[in-house]
């Protein structure tokens, strides 16, 4: 009975210690049930190349100033908390149904108007520049003040979509006066755009077509060289036959969210990484930036994979993983430690071999003959339709 009576005891004590911790320093009445979550930021390791700084971006993101779910606040926090450095304010040019909500909202400030006596998107396409009065322009404003805060770029930019046929999207990027962009035909207003100077980018090329053939009505803006890029990667989306079109165009390749709701739907509820594309530049400023993607000195990464230019790619790697050889066994096997210091998982398949994962920020070991060359195919990079990276370590 007194061992019964000591046990409660010391639970009553523990529980008045842990009322008097947890209560609050101004209410007395208050009891704080867990101390605060402090906010975390993923560190995602990527080596540096010739003495450039990877920089991780997402240049293509909606919030709720077009058709997005989220505020451009919590997006450029949400960036920073995934490890980005960088996002593009890519607010759509012709589609912003969030519009009609806000004026039923805003009733109070708009003399009584209703919805249907404003002259809306309708089919992707207004009926001029002029559908609605806003200013493109505010949620750049919005994400730079909200950037400063976080230590995040944001490029400024606008997304072109249209129908001719079959949907096709364009993003400018480092647009200067989103407001003048719109002219009633798609290349009218990537010319807007380009007389900005904004580099221009293909958005998924391949989404709702029916194969990765180049439409008609695409044809006349690449055959115009009014383009600067092309999205290989679109979320879960990934379109190999694009980095050969990529090379024909000279176009540097860019891996995006295209992000609609939050980040940690799709992609930290089930442990990955966002979309990036990967700039290698002097540093994040708008000047060394826009340089390095013109200098196509950039990589597109998705759920584990890495695609881009073979000779980027390369160096890539073989910054990212070391061997060494350690021991030779009774039977001539030598055994070799595989270290990788990124962040990027790799799929290593040697000839006639299972297929090896060798986790970011970790190392394993490998049995085999040394007579022969250690050559690896690493199955989740793409520098063609069809090409891997292939890469010999040497001991």
């Amino acid at each position: 009975m007194k061992r019964i009576l000591l046990i409660t005891f010391a639970l009553l004590a523990g529980l008045t210690a842990s009322a008097q911790y947890y209560q609050d320093a101004v209410n007395k009445d208050m009891l704080h049930i867990r101390q605060a979550r402090t906010p975390h930021r993923v560190h995602i390791n990527l080596p540096e190349i010739d003495g450039y700084t990877p920089y991780k971006a997402d240049l293509h993101t909606h919030t709720i100033f077009s058709d997005g779910h989220t505020s451009m606040e919590a997006r450029v926090r949400e960036a920073w908390a995934d490890g980005l450095d960088i996002i593009a304010v890519t607010e759509h040019l012709e589609y912003r149904p969030h519009e009609k909500n806000l004026v039923k909202y805003l009733k109070g400030y708009t003399n009584g108007a209703e919805a249907k006596d404003f002259n809306f998107v309708k089919e992707n396409r207004p009926a001029s520049a002029e559908s609605i009065k806003v200013d493109l322009n505010y949620p750049v404003e919005v994400a730079r003040k909200e950037g400063e805060k976080y230590d995040i770029t944001i490029i400024p930019g606008i997304e072109i979509t249209r129908k001719e046929g079959e949907y096709s999207h364009f993003n400018a990027l480092f647009t200067t006066d989103n407001n003048t962009v719109y002219a009633p035909e798609t290349i009218e207003s990537i010319r807007n755009a380009k007389k900005q100077g904004a580099l221009v980018m293909h958005n998924p090329p391949g989404w709702t077509h029916k194969d990765m053939k180049i439409t008609k009505y695409e044809k006349t803006i690449y055959d115009a060289g009014l383009l600067d890029g092309i999205e290989i990667m679109n979320g879960e989306e990934f379109y190999p036959q694009a980095i050969e079109r990529a090379k024909k165009y000279n176009l540097f390749v860019s891996s995006n969210t295209d992000i609609h709701y939050a980040t940690g739907e799709t992609y930290e509820r089930y442990g990955s990484l966002r979309n990036m594309t990967i700039i290698y530049a002097k540093d994040k400023s708008l000047k060394s930036l826009r340089e390095a993607i013109e200098a196509r000195r950039t990589l597109a990464y998705s759920f584990g994979t890495l695609a881009g230019d073979k000779e980027l790619l390369r160096k890539f790697f073989e910054a990212s993983v070391s061997a060494r050889k350690t021991v030779v066994d009774y039977k001539g096997r030598a055994e070799v430690i595989i270290t990788n210091n990124s962040s990027i998982d790799w799929l290593l398949c040697r000839e006639g071999n299972k297929m090896v994962e060798l986790k970011g920020n970790s190392s394993i070991i490998i049995r085999f003959s040394p007579s022969k060359p250690a050559v690896f195919t690493i199955l989740n990079t793409w520098c063609g339709e069809e090409e891997h990276l292939v890469h010999e370590f040497k001991f």
